[in-house]
């Protein structure tokens, strides 16, 4: 049996490097939709990105005006907040060195070119820059995916992947809320240009551009990309695709520590539900509400691990 501290360090490493991938490509999909946006428009992105994330407010509290190269530095370099990339990578690698004897080496090699990308930096740059910063990160986040992919199929794997799938749902479900209830400026039609750019943005930062060409015919709408986000496994980073894997790792888990728990039935009683669940009907009950109430139901699944592991 995997010491909960242990187990708990590997977790959180998977959750941290999925937080820096996620917000490396809101960024870059934020910076592409600003520069085609009017300025009104491009603010209204920036604060959307934060509230993704639930910054907004200590953006706020900097007093640094809403703009692209003052967002940008809160979300990248900015040490005291905690969702900034740099700190997420410095949280990732010091859950990494906690466990490095169970990672394989290209797997921290990964996580330390990652953290290596801000050392000695002091500006994010011009937008060409930027892009090339959150490119690098995203390059060092894919090896690190990679790596774990072709770790030994053990708890370690199992912890990391978990992590992963825990934070992928929670980040899915807040950027589709932002997005459906607050990016369209007011005046700007919906189905006009801007709503179909900022769409077309959400699908460039779950890197669902493809998938959507591929499962609809009928061109973007808000109804489909609503669907592939929620209700198409196919999709490694939709809500369904991310609850069938909490349940098959949490399946391993227990096959391999003989303990079913709390979190078992949780993942399974929402993977079911959420098979039967139907996007249309989603839309017309409240599609706010039901993504609050889902990340609501996967902050108390990631506390049930926690409790059914010993995490501490």
């Amino acid at each position: 049996m995997m010491l909960s501290r242990t187990a708990s360090s590997l977790y959180w490493l998977g959750r941290y490097l999925e937080r820096a991938d996620f917000i490396a490509r809101l960024i870059e999909a934020t910076v592409r939709l600003d520069v085609m946006s009017s300025r009104p428009a491009g603010e209204i992105a920036w604060s959307s990105a934060l509230a993704v994330i639930e910054a907004e407010a200590d953006f706020a509290a900097s007093g640094a005006e809403l703009r692209q190269r003052n967002v940008v530095r809160f979300l990248t370099l900015d040490t005291s907040h905690p969702g900034s990339l740099v700190r997420c990578l410095d949280r990732a690698r010091d859950n990494a060195r906690a466990v490095r004897i169970a990672l394989s080496r290209e797997a921290w090699t990964a996580i330390n070119r990652a953290w290596l990308v801000f050392e000695n930096r002091a500006g994010v740059g011009d937008t060409r820059a930027t892009l090339a910063l959150v490119e690098a990160v995203k390059n060092e986040t894919r090896g690190f995916e990679g790596a774990v992919h072709q770790m030994l199929r053990n708890q370690a794997h199992w912890f990391i992947r978990l992590g992963q799938a825990i934070e992928r749902a929670d980040n899915t479900a807040r950027l589709l809320d932002v997005k459906y209830h607050i990016l369209l400026p007011e005046g700007e039609r919906v189905g006009g240009v801007v709503d179909r750019d900022q769409w077309t943005t959400l699908l460039q930062t779950v890197s669902a551009v493809t998938a959507y060409r591929w499962l609809y015919s009928d061109g973007l709408t808000p109804a489909n990309v609503i669907d592939l986000l929620i209700a198409k496994g196919e999709l490694p980073r939709s809500l369904v695709a991310s609850a069938e894997v909490t349940v098959d790792i949490l399946g391993l888990l227990a096959e391999r520590v003989g303990t079913h728990g709390e979190a078992d039935r949780m993942a399974r009683a929402r993977a079911n539900r959420m098979a039967r669940t139907r996007s249309g009907d989603v839309i017309l009950g409240g599609l706010h509400q039901y993504l609050q109430a889902f990340i609501a139901e996967n902050g108390r699944l990631h506390e049930a691990i926690g409790r059914q592991f010993r995490f501490g």
